[in-house]
């Protein structure tokens, strides 16, 4: 299997290539965040971030960072020719009103049927979860990107969850460093995998029964 590094280069690339010119998209805390500067070239996205702005670019260069600007996460970002800000209301009418063509985010678990946990580990303090809840149940298409496995080894990719849930039955697709899974009435179907990775290694690291074909 490839290194950590060129894997979590891959599965950034492979996000990014989900979107056509004109979607607007919001793109979650961490691994999501990165997706802004591997856009395709010829693609151009409307990124709406929640903590109010549209028309977010990618990262800003070393000595150029505006302290007034930033990413739901706090990081740097910026603003492209056109962008706006605005209060946090209107940052939430446009993604509760159903004009967020899809959000990447990444998360503790998901499973098999599309539901989603990603805002609280049990007995440790955590600031709330944002607006993930708003954010899966407001976009048209939700696509978690994460890590394949936790850090310690631990399965995400479960027949059920078993952490509070963010939203049920809302994941539309799953991005991992090992491989892309869609998720359908029949279960999930594992539609690619990363350079290097082969069907069996991927179901001995997911406890959902992965499928060839819906």
């Amino acid at each position: 299997m490839l290194d950590k590094e060129v894997r979590m280069e891959w599965l950034v690339n492979r996000v990014a290539q989900e979107f056509k010119t004109g979607d607007v998209v919001n793109l979650g805390i961490g691994i999501p965040t990165k997706v802004a500067n591997a856009l395709p070239e010829g693609i151009k996205l409307i990124l709406q971030s929640e903590n109010g702005y549209m028309g977010v670019g990618p990262a800003p260069e070393t000595g150029k960072e505006d302290p007034d600007t930033v990413n739901a996460g706090g990081q740097y970002a910026t603003i492209l020719p056109g962008g706006c800000c605005f209060d946090s209301a209107t940052s939430f009418a446009i993604i509760r009103g159903g004009h967020v063509d899809a959000t990447v985010l990444g998360a503790l678990q998901v499973d098999e049927e599309g539901n989603l946990a990603n805002w609280m580990i049990p007995g440790k303090m955590v600031p709330g979860m944002g607006g993930a809840m708003d954010l899966v149940v407001g976009a048209r298409r939700v696509i978690v990107a994460m890590e394949h496995t936790a850090k310690n080894g631990g399965v995400k990719v479960l027949k059920k969850c078993t952490l509070p849930l963010t939203a049920a039955k809302q994941v539309n697709l799953i991005i991992t460093d090992m491989g892309v899974m869609e998720v359908t009435p029949n279960g999930l179907v594992l539609t690619e995998m990363a350079p290097g990775v082969t069907f069996e290694g991927v179901q001995a690291c997911t406890e959902a029964q992965l499928l060839t074909e819906a």
